[in-house]
């Protein structure tokens, strides 16, 4: 895969949003349409007030490597014109508000997700090598990891009865209670 890269990244649950996020602003919304019968994803991302940051068509596909946190990402940014046209492919709509967080000299985002998944809080750290990725401890903020379960990502979110997956977020954040 010539123009694919490998994105390394771990996963976490939260219970609340970490102490300093204000949730009325500093996020991106991002507006995602995963298309039916693919591995592509169409993104919207959007300023709080209502801005168009960036649209994009991305593909996440497993990483040789098979370590749970590792895909091959490609993505193609594109005019408005070309997102219109694609947006109105069948598939499944996905809305979360990511704020950025940083932590221990690590990017963290936050994703809180809106729409049937609201309540649902995820982080994400990505990393440039292997050592920096297992190098990370939990942080305080996060209540579990679930980079290794699969209904944890954004294809799954999209495709799973939201109520499953909240239970499920749920259940694990009381198993480490």
């Amino acid at each position: 895969m010539k123009y694919a890269r490998i994105e390394r990244e771990r996963r976490f649950l939260l219970a609340t949003p970490p102490a300093g996020i204000d949730l009325a602003a500093g996020y991106r919304q991002l507006d995602d349409l995963y298309l039916e019968g693919t591995r592509l994803r169409l993104r919207s991302v959007t300023a709080p007030d209502g801005a168009l940051l960036e649209q994009k068509l991305g593909q996440k596909r497993p990483a040789p490597s098979e370590a749970p946190g590792h895909r091959l990402i490609t993505s193609v940014y594109l005019e408005p014109a070309e997102y219109a046209l694609l947006a109105r492919l069948p598939g499944r709509r996905l809305a979360k508000r990511r704020y950025d967080f940083p932590h221990a000299g690590q990017a963290f985002v936050i994703d809180v997700f809106l729409g049937a998944l609201s309540g649902l809080l995820l982080a994400e750290v990505a990393f440039d090598s292997d050592a920096a990725e297992r190098a990370l401890a939990l942080p305080p903020f996060a209540r579990c990891e679930v980079t290794a379960l699969p209904l944890f990502t954004g294809g799954a979110l999209v495709r799973e009865d939201p109520a499953l997956v909240l239970r499920e977020a749920r259940r694990l954040l009381a198993v480490v209670t």
